[in-house]
């Protein structure tokens, strides 16, 4: 619990306006899209660098943690207050401040949603190439923290390669500028890639330029059917070595079909184990070869069924399979245990294939899906977690597929974080020396430890099973 003095300083750096302790409205800011939960002592609504620089100065002087938040999609807790403190919430910091086509940039406060940046980059001839499923209400901030970039990630970049510059506040308040307006710049360490993906742990993020891509001239889109996954990770394999990029290379597995046929009308042969969603941008006189380079690679043995979309209708007849994967699962498994592992693309039939066992040992179903073009692949752990022993069994069968991806040269998170879910994994994949390191960035920036504590790397004590 804060005491009279730390609420007093908060009250003074944000203002009375700003300030929420009422209990119904702690406990909302106490959770994000895992199933954590821990209310903080009280919320802050940002509204301006200035108040946040103040309010970070308050919280270091008077040892108060602090969590910042945007919209609370994330899945792995790392914005649940596990020590109370104070959540500073950036929905009311929504303001795109500059959008500057000759440039090809953009300038936005964290709180504004990725739905909102696409929307006004769009009216000029741009879009910003990050593109989660949550885009409709996710935050550019939370985009930032966890350097999420959806399925154009595997021609167009990440976050990380999508941002210029930033403007920040270090845990002891102190302001600081990241990065350039230039697409080109070497002065100094590279700290606008160290903030992202940092999920809150270095700065509080306040101000964001970023890299606007112009909108391609046309789109086509392909749906490729195979007898096993075996056959659909060698397409894309080849898919990813010829000169044709996809702007989106997505992948379901055999298990997530079969579910898809008990609960939808969609129409997918029985024998298909597993496909492909494959989309090619570029100018218009281009694409007709562009999408033919793409078949040819994606012609090998065990494709079932190659099918085109020559209108909006029949993209959206042949997306339909995809789109009903999401709503079947929350059907099945609202519970259900979602994790983003990467392996090398090569490795994929391997990661599937040792799925597959995991799943029939531990009696946990398993649904596979993601983006095949950069080895994404998210990891359905689907469970009952109020049935006897179920939640033991899913959570020994998820440290064995953590275990998998690492030995398959793979990462334990693309997109999602780590936050707390993943925290305590994450000494199997960095080496003490790099995990040290860390550490000591995060002392530089944050010597008080008061911004989101606990989170993204192992705890000093912990040594985690190898």
């Amino acid at each position: 619990m804060l005491n009279d003095a730390q609420i007093e300083a908060l009250r003074a750096a944000a203002g009375a306006d700003h300030l929420c302790l009422e209990r119904a409205t702690l406990w909302t800011y106490g959770m994000d899209n895992s199933r954590r939960h821990a209310p903080p002592d009280a919320v802050v609504f940002a509204s301006t660098h200035e108040q946040v620089r103040e309010v970070v100065r308050a919280c270091h002087a008077h040892r108060i943690p602090l969590i910042a938040r945007g919209r609370g999609t994330g899945t792995t807790g790392a914005t649940v207050p596990i020590h109370g403190g104070m959540v500073l919430s950036f929905e009311r910091m929504n303001r795109i401040l500059e959008v500057n086509p000759d440039d090809r940039l953009m300038v936005v406060e964290p709180g504004v949603t990725n739905g909102e940046v696409q929307a006004a980059a769009r009216a000029h001839g741009f879009f910003w190439p990050p593109d989660p499923t949550s885009s409709a209400f996710c935050t550019v901030g939370g985009n930032l923290a966890y350097n999420s970039a959806g399925p154009r990630a595997v021609k167009y970049g990440t976050v990380r390669e999508n941002v210029l510059a930033l403007r920040a506040i270090t845990g002891k308040g102190d302001e600081l500028r990241t990065g350039t307006r230039t697409t080109k710049g070497v002065v100094g360490y590279d700290l606008t890639r160290l903030l992202v993906g940092s999920e809150g742990t270095l700065a509080v993020i306040t101000e964001a330029t970023l890299r606007l891509t112009p909108l391609p001239e046309a789109v086509r889109t392909a749906r490729a059917l195979y007898a096993d996954m075996a056959s659909a990770a060698r397409a894309v394999a080849r898919l990813m070595a010829q000169p044709v990029t996809p702007c989106a290379l997505e992948f379901i597995d055999g298990a997530a079909m079969d579910m898809i046929r008990g609960h939808t009308s969609v129409d997918l042969p029985p024998q298909a184990r597993a496909m492909l969603m494959i989309e090619v941008d570029g100018p218009a006189a281009c694409l007709e070869s562009a999408i033919a380079s793409v078949r040819r690679a994606a012609e090998v043995d065990g494709l079932l069924e190659w099918s085109e979309a020559r209108d909006k209708a029949e993209v959206e007849t042949l997306w339909a399979t995809r789109k009903a994967l999401s709503p079947a699962l929350r059907k099945i498994a609202p519970k259900k245990i979602n994790e983003d592992v990467v392996v090398p693309v090569s490795r994929i039939p391997d990661l599937i294939a040792g799925l597959e066992r995991l799943s029939a040992e531990h009696a946990i179903p398993i649904i596979n899906f993601g983006h095949a073009g950069n080895g994404n692949i998210h990891v359905n752990l689907l469970l009952d977690p109020d049935a006897p022993g179920e939640l033991a069994r899913a959570h020994a069968c998820l440290d064995e597929v953590f275990a998998l991806v690492l030995t398959l040269g793979g990462t334990l998170s693309g997109e999602h974080g780590v936050g707390l879910e993943k925290r305590d994994f994450i000494d199997r994949e960095l080496d003490a020396t790099a995990i040290e390191l860390m550490r000591g960035l995060k002392a530089v920036f944050d010597p008080a430890g008061i911004l989101n504590a606990d989170k993204t790397l192992p705890l000093p004590q912990h040594a985690s099973a190898t």
